[in-house]
This record gives structure tokens, sequence and C-alpha cells, in this order.
């Protein structure tokens, strides 16, 4: 089958713009869900949840298309300085800024222990990358889910080096720290790849 000229670059252009989508899209957690992947699986055009309908007056409905994509290019592992208190939810990306509201009723996810004492977090990866490490936060008791999140106000609980990609998703087992009532775990990824590092956060209930 001979293409015509016309054809070649027309497809071409098609390739180059999959291959660019693919390219930029990273992942987020889906288990627990975190905020961003909540509200885009929420209908993102009209929320149905009061805090991503806020998130979306902020930002659009866009940022929620584009759940895979809370990150800072130059993290570097060096993710305190280049994400302010405040502004852990959207990683520091002004694109993801209603992310970080100070609200109590984002979606959140039941959370509980296995027989071991601990949790297989999923991260959806679309574009899968070669892992440094992640790391696993979860706020401090005593923290109330309308306040500012700060990194002052987290513990940390978890640390995983490179782990195989099953599918789409990444399983990581950790313990569980010991919680009750609503709490965000908060995770950082950084790539060994390239400097860039990605942030979910997402609300849960400890049960």
């Amino acid at each position: 089958m001979h293409l015509s000229y016309r054809t070649v670059i027309a497809l071409s252009v098609i390739a180059g713009i999959a291959t660019s989508g693919s390219a930029f899209a990273h992942g987020t957690m889906s288990k627990p869900s975190s905020r961003v992947y909540s509200c885009y699986q929420g209908n993102p055009e009209n929320p149905t949840n009061p805090a991503c309908a806020a998130a979306k007056t902020i930002g659009g409905a866009q940022p929620f298309y584009d759940w895979a994509g809370v990150n800072q290019a130059n993290a570097n592992g060096n993710h305190q300085a280049v994400v302010p208190d405040g502004e852990l939810c959207s990683g520091g990306n002004s694109k993801y800024r209603g992310l970080d509201l100070n609200r109590s009723d984002w979606p959140t996810s039941p959370i509980h222990a296995d027989s071991r004492g601990r949790y297989t977090f999923e991260f959806k990866a679309p574009a899968p990358h070669a892992t440094r490490e992640w790391k696993f936060y979860v706020t401090r008791d005593g923290w109330q889910p309308d306040s500012p999140l700060r990194w002052a106000d987290l513990q940390e609980f978890c640390t995983v080096g490179n782990v195989p990609v099953s599918g789409d998703v990444y399983k990581l087992d950790c313990p569980l720290p010991k919680r009750s009532g609503q709490h965000i775990i908060y995770n950082t990824w950084q790539r060994s790849d390239s400097g860039g590092g990605f942030y979910t956060c997402a609300d849960g209930r400890f049960e």
C-alpha cells in the first residue's frame, strides 16, 4: 500500500502527539485515591464533591484530566526545597493549586492494615519510569483536615526503592502507622532517570 506524502505527514504528526502525551503522563496514587484522581473519577466537568467543585472553580477541569502530572521537573530528591508549606498537595505546581484548599470534605478512602500490619499502596503510572525512591508520610495525630498541610505536619513511615511495574500499576508494600479518623497520606516519587519528582496527596479514613 502506497501512502501519499500528505498522509504520511499527517500520520507522523498524530504519532508525535500520542508519543508526546504519554511522555508527559507519569502517575498518581490510585489506592488510596489521590485528590486529583478522585476528582477526575467523580465527574471532572461537574464535580459532585464540594471540595472538587471548589478546586475546579480555581483551576478549571483540566488539572483533573491531567491527574498524572503533579510534579516538579528538577526536584532531584530535594522535595522540601521545591514544594513549599501549604502547597504540598499541588506539589508546588500552580496548575494544581486548587488541590491545596484547606477543607475537610475531600473524597476519602478507607485505609486499614492487613494481618501483618501492612498496606499495599497502588500507584497508577501510564508512563513508568526508573525509580530512585518512594517515600510515604502520614499527618501527625492532632492534625486537623481543614488546616494547611506543612512538612512539619507529616511523619515519614515508609521508604521503598525501585520496584517492577505490574501493567500500569506499582504495588508498594509498607507497614501502616497507627492512626484513627481522617488523615492525609502524602507520597513523593523520585525518578532515577531524571530529576523529576512526583507528589500525591490522598485523604484517608483509618479504620
